[in-house]
């Protein structure tokens, strides 16, 4: 299987909320490699490497977040497969 590679870049209110553990246990329902971790300016950054479907499917639920998190945008490009196996959390950039 080839694996696709996106990057997202999540906005709104997603920091403190679960955002994180919620999207560590969809990419791995989905079967998806990669990590998600906070960054500074109060945004999530998500890498998401797998199959074509399961990458649309994980960007389709980000769009929606948890329950407590509010979603105003999400940003997806393409992205270079960085080799990861299994999905975990990052820490803060």
């Amino acid at each position: 299987m080839q694996r696709h590679a996106i990057r997202l870049s999540i906005h709104g209110r997603v920091q403190g909320v679960g955002y994180r553990w919620w999207a560590t246990e969809e990419a791995l329902r989905l079967g998806l490699d990669g990590w998600v971790r906070n960054r500074r300016d109060g945004s999530v950054e998500l890498l998401a490497i797998g199959s074509e479907t399961g990458t649309e499917q994980l960007v389709a639920a980000c769009r929606r977040g948890p329950p407590s998190a509010q979603v105003s945008r999400v940003e997806c490009t393409e992205a270079q497969d960085d080799g990861s196996r299994g999905f975990h959390d990052q820490p803060t950039v």
